[in-house]
């Protein structure tokens, strides 16, 4: 993600999370998709290359 983009959003826990788009925001916190289980983020293929 370049420096000055996307958005960030801070959960009431006080996490933060960083998003690059509205497709990753609603993504994530509307339809509540967790991003390892999801084929086109990075989070899936990083667990995907630990696990084998």
């Amino acid at each position: 993600m370049e420096k000055g983009t996307g958005k960030m959003f801070v959960f009431k826990t006080g996490k933060i999370s960083y998003f690059c788009s509205s497709k990753c925001e609603k993504n994530m916190l509307k339809l509540k998709r967790k991003p390892h289980t999801v084929r086109w983020t990075k989070e899936f293929e990083r667990v995907r290359k630990s696990r084998g």
